[in-house]
């Protein structure tokens, strides 16, 4: 399925980047100041990987923060380089970005970073697109939480779905004949 859109047209161009021998703290810092949670590394205009908030925060709880002036960028970024190109249809990155489990594609052409595209960028322009985002990012960990549910009699009173009352695709709970979730059944 084609949108008919192309990276290229929605992708941002002003994207945040630094080398790959950037330190921990450096990088942190410049997320803080341009406000972004991802920056893009690179050397000569050639993609050598990216870096996330998560990176840096998984950083810090295994080292000392006097050791994050030592830790370079690209020792914490993932070694699977994943990008798109910017004649790829918008659908073709979501599937990318569905199948890689990133919010974030860089937009790669002839090895040379020329944008950066995310989620938020495909909403803005397809906000159609919103259900297969959800689901997409789904909590995996919904179908587990109900293994561990313990029931007081032995009928099933909880499942995942959709509440009967907002709509939510969430975890819920039988009441009253009705399959509701955990915040419209506080509400009533």
């Amino acid at each position: 399925m084609n949108i008919g859109i192309k990276v290229g047209d929605i992708m941002t161009r002003n994207y945040i980047s630094v080398t790959p021998e950037t330190n921990l703290l450096d990088c942190a810092k410049i997320m803080i100041k341009k406000r972004v949670g991802s920056l893009i590394l690179k050397e000569n205009e050639v993609l050598k990987g990216l870096i996330t908030e998560r990176d840096i925060i998984w950083g810090l709880t295994k080292k000392s923060q006097s050791d994050l002036r030592k830790i370079k960028a690209i020792d914490l970024a993932p070694k699977k380089l994943i990008s798109i190109s910017p004649s790829s249809d918008l659908y073709t990155a979501l599937i990318k970005m569905k199948r890689s489990k990133y919010r974030w594609l860089p937009v790669v052409d002839k090895k040379n970073v020329i944008g950066f595209l995310t989620i938020k960028d495909i909403l803005k322009i397809e906000p159609t697109l919103f259900d297969l985002v959800r689901q997409t990012y789904l909590i995996k960990e919904e179908s587990e939480k109900l293994k561990r549910v313990k029931f007081s009699s032995g009928e099933d009173t909880t499942r995942l779905g959709i509440c009967e009352e907002c709509g939510n695709e969430e975890i819920l709970e039988k009441i009253d004949g009705r399959y509701i979730c955990e915040s419209c059944k506080d509400s009533m």
